[in-house]
């Protein structure tokens, strides 16, 4: 590589990681909480268990599930419902003011009794709902959301400039070398170069899925614009009737329109996951990568007949696979043990990386005239002895 390439490559590497780099820290130190947010919950005791029943039960009707939620709250309107998969007992029916409210009130309702079991903390309490909230948007909503979907493009060129400068880094050295016996800022200048290739995989998935994350807003957006108005073409310019339909012939209907799949979650008529005149019903499968994938039913609220079972666009899909890879929630616990790990190795290049920036000290100003001379050097090129994260 020429040196004037060898500076390029260099400030794009500077400044790329840079101005990302606290902002990436925020999203490793919340993500990791993230990560095992199913068993923090149990620890915090936010998680709901179902009932013991002395003996087994079917499931009940699922519109008394939701008349039980309602009897709390009778001013309210149900906005969703939703099973997980790994507990099938309880339905959790979520209340809002209004259709367009956010301010959600979740109820937990025991599938088989039809009886309500608690009113659980939204998003697992405090605790995880802050972590969440900074996660994914800074509190900001769909503005926040776009600058740390900015931030993540800003990384993967940090990523990928890196790549490019670690080959002439190592031509002298061996795989991985931690310079121990030099200075405390050449060993720190090795682990963060170490960590940084051989994360670089993971860096760049957790980084891309978590760009594509983002958008996920402005893409369910333009499908209801686009595909599913398409869709529900002959209902254009007709006000919505009554909702008189039962949500559980509704999914009944959707269950025998895909055979095999189970209901995920059920959007009401006027929610962003349905129409104004639909029951949007989310099927997918039962294995790890089927489970993620949903299909949508659209059924119509107030005769019940099944209007269309569309297959998501690729967009869609795209956004499906890559919310679960960004938490490893593929694997079991095994996945969500490394990516714990890498999940920390990447706070050390982070912290690192600036801790590099900030010692920088008279190699910062020197670090162009060195560059031009990094092909005359032996073992430490240019843009290490700047001091510039690679």
């Amino acid at each position: 590589m020429s040196p004037v390439s060898l500076r390029r490559w260099g400030w794009i590497h500077k400044w790329s990681s840079l101005v990302c780099t606290i902002f990436m820290l925020l999203l490793c130190l919340t993500g990791l909480p993230l990560i095992y947010h199913h068993e923090i919950g149990h620890l915090l005791g936010t998680e709901v268990e179902p009932p013991v029943l002395s003996s087994p039960m079917p499931q009940g009707n699922v519109d008394a599930v939701i008349a039980s939620a309602k009897e709390l709250y009778p001013t309210k309107l149900p906005m969703f419902i939703s099973q997980e998969a790994d507990v099938p007992e309880i339905w959790n029916v979520t209340l809002a003011d209004h259709m367009h409210d956010h301010d959600y009130k979740p109820i937990a309702v025991d599938a088989r009794t039809t009886k309500v079991i608690e009113e659980p903390a939204f998003e697992g309490g405090v605790f995880m709902s802050t972590m969440l909230a900074l996660h994914v948007d800074l509190f900001m909503g769909l503005p926040g959301m776009l600058f740390l979907g900015f931030m993540a493009l800003l990384l993967l060129v940090a990523i990928v400039s890196g790549a490019v400068l670690y080959s002439p880094f190592m031509r002298k050295l061996d795989f991985g070398t931690v310079r121990k016996e030099r200075s405390s800022r050449l060993k720190w200048l090795d682990m963060h170069n170490m960590l940084g290739i051989v994360t670089l995989v993971w860096l760049f998935v957790v980084g891309g899925t978590g760009m594509i994350n983002t958008w996920a807003d402005l893409m369910y957006k333009y499908y209801q614009r686009n595909e599913l108005a398409s869709i529900l073409k002959q209902y254009e310019g007709k006000k919505p009737l009554p909702h008189t339909a039962s949500v559980h012939d509704a999914i009944e209907t959707a269950r025998a329109a895909l055979p095999g799949m189970r209901v995920a979650f059920v959007a009401f008529p006027g929610t962003d996951f349905s129409s104004a005149h639909h029951y949007g019903i989310f099927m997918n499968g039962n294995e790890a990568f089927s489970s993620r994938m949903y299909r949508p039913v659209l059924v119509d609220a107030n005769s019940g007949e099944l209007t269309d079972a569309p297959e998501l666009p690729w967009y869609l899909k795209a956004l499906l696979v890559s919310q679960p890879l960004h938490f490893g929630d593929y694997g079991g616990q095994w996945m969500k043990f490394l990516w714990a790990v890498l999940d920390i190795a990447t706070i050390i290049i982070l912290v690192t990386g600036l801790y590099l920036w900030l010692k920088r000290g008279k190699a910062g100003k020197t670090s162009t005239r060195i560059a031009t001379h990094a092909h005359e050097t032996s073992a430490t090129p240019a843009f290490a002895r700047s001091g510039e994260p690679s």
